[in-house]
């Protein structure tokens, strides 16, 4: 039985895995589960890449949604999670609870981890543009660490190289060692919903749509949530 195709940003990449397994274990069908940055995904599929199933941003689908491009009736929302701050576990927690208390935190910590915008990560390109509007670009930038996917700016606060983390919060519950303090405040709140959809040229179809079903089980709600995704379904 081939396998079916998987293309998927990060940021939901901890429940399509545990949703995923357990539909290999009770379908008998195999996933080939690619995840990365919707910039990068995006690309990919708008240059002829086909997958069976693809994952990316609402409005990355939205951007992608051209005639012939996805089957139609198939693009569904799966859920919604907001960008936070995020620290190592055991270290001091900073205040976060105004914009001016955040914008305060960003410039006492000696170095701020955050994807690369460059990378194509939703996230990224966001913070970029938070910074930008705050004034704090030059002075953020020159301490910032940065990784390709939001999985990897987790991990640069797990291990001690940032001090500071800003990821979606999906993103960081993962990764052992970090504590996420909490979403940013007030008017800097910011959230991203991630849209699934079967891509017209997908080989497996029907299985695509079979693991599209499961991963919008209503029975599964509780752990979308969990995984720090509002369910959209």
């Amino acid at each position: 039985m081939p396998a079916i195709k998987v293309m998927s940003a990060g940021a939901v990449q901890s429940m399509v895995e545990a949703l995923g397994k357990e539909f290999e274990r009770d379908s008998g069908n195999t996933l080939d589960l690619i995840f990365n940055t919707v910039g990068s995904l995006r690309e990919r599929i708008a240059g002829g890449e086909k997958a069976d199933l693809v994952v990316l941003s609402q409005s990355a689908i939205t951007s992608l949604d051209k005639p012939g491009m996805f089957v139609p009736g198939s693009v569904t929302d799966l859920g919604r999670t907001v960008t936070g701050v995020a620290v190592r576990e055991g270290s001091a927690v900073p205040d976060i609870s105004t914009p001016e208390a955040f914008k305060q935190a960003l410039r006492r910590a000696k170095t701020v981890a955050y994807t690369d915008p460059k990378a194509g990560g939703s996230g990224g390109i966001m913070f970029a543009a938070l910074l930008a509007r705050l004034g704090l670009a030059e002075e953020i930038n020159a301490k910032a660490v940065l990784g390709k996917r939001g999985a990897e700016v987790a991990q640069s606060i797990a291990d001690g190289r940032a001090e500071l983390g800003i990821t979606f919060i999906s993103e960081v519950l993962p990764e052992k060692g970090v504590r996420v303090v909490g979403p940013l405040p007030g008017e800097l709140h910011n959230a991203n919903t991630y849209t699934a959809a079967i891509h017209a040229g997908a080989k497996e179809p029907g299985a695509a749509a079979a693991f599209l079903k499961a991963l919008t089980d209503p029975a599964t709600r509780d752990r979308w949530a969990a995984a720090g995704l509002e369910p959209a379904f």
